[in-house]
């Protein structure tokens, strides 16, 4: 079975997760049995009436903000989020999944990140209160989240190498309603999300597909891949309506 996943974001060798998410990808297929085809979709060419996502069986928004075209990955995010396509954010990708949920879903006047609007008074992406890069550190996950069963255990270290994360002031709108908070730093603040009732939609602040490099299979892109492999269900409407 052949599974093209979309990589979104702008290719370049120099980032060291661009180098690590084919292999991660390569890695989780021949665990799974599955071939994969790792499709790199530059985000200039991804509008809400352009469709470079068409024949993919997940998508994948990857680090290395700010992207050339912001626009372009809200757009594959929310694609992904409304029709139920399998997803997963990393780093910068996990940063512009909340931008998009909180800009449809939470309603919220001026959603910013810090990094793209530095003057913003109350970003939803703020700066880290210590930048993480080149840093590792443990992730408690919630029991029984999605995250928790890709990994088999109640915890992981993982590898970061960010500088904007959560605005820990929105960390409450994370406690219920279809996005979560499913992972959380030592310190408790949030650093994976999940949507419930989606096939596979997960966001980590970290950088999972690192341990690719090491020769290690990520637990998070088996999942991703998992999700990939099974037949589409239909999307529930509480998909594309904003929570009460």
């Amino acid at each position: 079975m052949l599974l093209a996943v979309a990589l979104v974001g702008d290719y370049d060798p120099a980032v060291t997760a661009h180098r690590a998410i084919p292999l991660a990808l390569e890695l989780a297929g021949r665990e799974l049995g599955l071939r994969v085809e790792a499709r790199w979709v530059p985000t200039v060419d991804l509008t809400p009436s352009t469709s470079p996502l068409d024949g993919a069986a997940a998508a994948w928004c990857v680090p290395a903000s700010p992207y050339a075209s912001t626009a372009g990955a809200l757009a594959a995010i929310r694609r992904a989020r409304l029709e139920g396509l399998p997803f997963l954010g990393t780093c910068g990708g996990f940063q512009h999944l909340i931008l998009e949920y909180g800009a449809a879903e939470w309603k919220l006047d001026g959603v910013a990140h810090a990094e793209l609007e530095p003057e913003a008074i109350d970003p939803v992406i703020a700066p880290l209160a210590c930048a993480l890069v080149e840093q590792q550190g443990e992730i408690r996950f919630k029991p029984e989240s999605r995250v928790a069963r890709a990994y088999g255990c109640a915890s992981a270290v993982e590898g970061y190498h960010c500088r904007y994360g959560l605005n820990p002031r929105f960390a409450n709108r994370l406690t219920a309603g279809p996005l979560r908070a499913t992972g959380w730093d030592s310190s408790g603040d949030v650093r994976v999300v999940e949507l419930g009732d989606h096939p596979f939609f997960v966001g980590t602040l970290f950088q999972p597909e690192r341990a690719a490099l090491a020769g290690r299979v990520p637990p998070l892109v088996t999942a991703l891949l998992t999700a990939a492999a099974r037949p589409a269900p239909a999307v529930p409407s509480a998909l594309h309506s904003s929570p009460s």
